[in-house]
């Protein structure tokens, strides 16, 4: 059964420009998904609807059977969707267990001992406890990619989102990186989405949605 769908989700920027034109996507727990496509066929802005910060001009998304639109945004966002951005997006002055606790903070989840459950997601994702320790800054762009996974994880989502994931890591990184996202949707039972230009990542995947540019009147196609 589908926790993410999408149902003819179209979107309009300016009610002029289509960026994204009746998709019908359906996402499962326990499974990856990567998202292709050129620059410029929207890959960014289903993200942003997928993670609920942009609302789709027509159609509908569903989580879990409910329209995301009659959801509330800051619980969805909070509580069942987790985000992992190419850049990282942690905060340098704290050490990488630190990022993963303000997460947590944020979330208003009930977690009876923050710092213990923190360095437990640090070790899921391959980082020690000398790691875990450590300035953000101090860390390899691998290291920093795993502490943003953590925090992504800090609240126990059900959906893990990744904007371009492996975009700045080496080959043999890339290949850990995704190794931990397969291991989240097999062994836990977790939804991941990953957006990516990887040809790598997308034949590391279980299913691949690609996005092409409605550029020349030319269609969004699906494949699976």
């Amino acid at each position: 059964m589908s926790i993410l769908k999408l149902e003819n989700v179209s979107y309009m920027y300016d009610n002029r420009t289509r960026v994204l034109d009746n998709l019908n996507f359906e996402f499962e727990k326990g499974k990856v998904y990567a998202i292709v496509g050129r620059s410029g066929a929207g890959k960014t802005t289903l993200l942003s609807l997928l993670s609920g910060l942009t609302s789709p001009t027509g159609g509908k998304i569903l989580f879990d059977g409910n329209d995301v639109k009659k959801i509330d945004r800051y619980q969805y966002r909070s509580r069942w969707v987790g985000v992992v951005f190419q850049q990282f997006n942690l905060l340098p002055h704290l050490n990488a267990v630190e990022n993963v606790e303000l997460s947590m903070r944020a979330s208003g989840k009930k977690i009876a001992d923050k710092r213990v459950r923190a360095t437990e997601l640090l070790e899921k994702v391959d980082l020690d406890e000398v790691l875990a320790k450590r300035r953000v800054l101090k860390l390899s762009g691998g290291e920093q990619q795993r502490v943003a996974i953590a925090r992504a994880l800090s609240y126990d989502p059900d959906i893990l989102l990744a904007d371009e994931p492996t975009g700045n890591l080496d080959l043999t990184t890339q290949e850990e990186v995704m190794d931990i996202f397969g291991r989240l949707a097999h062994e836990e039972n977790k939804c991941v989405i990953i957006v990516t230009h990887s040809p790598e990542v997308a034949g590391a995947v279980d299913h691949v949605y690609e996005l092409a540019s409605l550029r020349g009147n030319k269609k969004q196609r699906k494949e699976a």
